[in-house]
């Protein structure tokens, strides 16, 4: 099975650059915090959508902290490219050659550019999931994100539902999305006025990947302090 105990030292952002770039399946390491077990509807031990730490976007970056509650076990972690969905379980292709079985329930806490539900996951999305291992060798998820990417690269173009970006030797197209995309601009907070994004802006990009073609659906853009007083 393809997953993680909080204590490996994990590059988060090159995993998920990658799954971008590649068109490959994302990976990374989320946060714990303390909250308690609850029963799912399959009456297994099933862990409610915040039991082990957070679950936006943002929550997938996060370092790693273990639980006080001695109650809330020590969290897993799997990832890779969904090959086929079997009513409430995810077979899971990992990035080395592993596989894993992720069951979600009405109680794991689903993002896909936003918050969802599990019926928007669909065979051939990247996932990466935080949950406890069940004796039958499933991962419960109490969150799953998929397709969810974090870039650093450089605007090379700004459309009026696109922006045009760089990484490295790759171009990216990123989709703006109304009502969802925001930008931040140095310490401020995120913003829907998108107006001072300015072409050869260094920027870090929040996003889900779409593997239908390889374009990024923008979440969020941040740009360093001091960017984008003049468009």
């Amino acid at each position: 099975m393809s997953a993680y105990r909080t204590g490996d030292p994990l590059d988060r952002r090159r995993f998920l650059t990658a799954a971008a770039l590649r068109g490959a399946t994302v990976i990374g390491t989320g946060a714990l915090s303390t909250g308690a077990l609850s029963t799912g509807a399959l009456g297994t031990g099933v862990i409610g959508a915040t039991a082990l730490g957070a679950v936006d976007a943002d929550a997938a970056f996060a370092a790693p902290i273990r639980p006080l509650d001695p109650a809330v076990a020590e969290s897993a972690f799997a990832e890779g490219r969904i090959t086929a969905i079997n009513q409430d379980v995810l077979e899971v292709a990992g990035s080395y050659g592993d596989h894993s079985r992720v069951r979600v329930t009405n109680a794991t806490s689903v993002w896909k550019a936003r918050a969802t539900t599990a019926a928007d996951i669909e065979t051939g999305d990247g996932l990466y999931a935080r949950g406890l291992p069940l004796p039958d060798g499933t991962l419960a998820a109490d969150a799953v994100w998929v397709n969810i990417v974090n870039l650093h690269a450089t605007i090379r173009g700004i459309e009026k539902t696109r922006l045009h970006l760089a990484h490295g030797q790759h171009e990216i197209v990123g989709n703006l999305m109304a009502q969802t995309t925001s930008a931040s601009y140095g310490d401020a907070s995120p913003t829907a006025d998108l107006s001072r994004l300015t072409i050869g802006q260094s920027a870090q990009v929040l996003g889900a990947w779409r593997p239908s073609d390889g374009s990024v659906d923008l979440v969020r853009v941040a740009v360093a302090p001091g960017a984008g007083r003049r468009r």
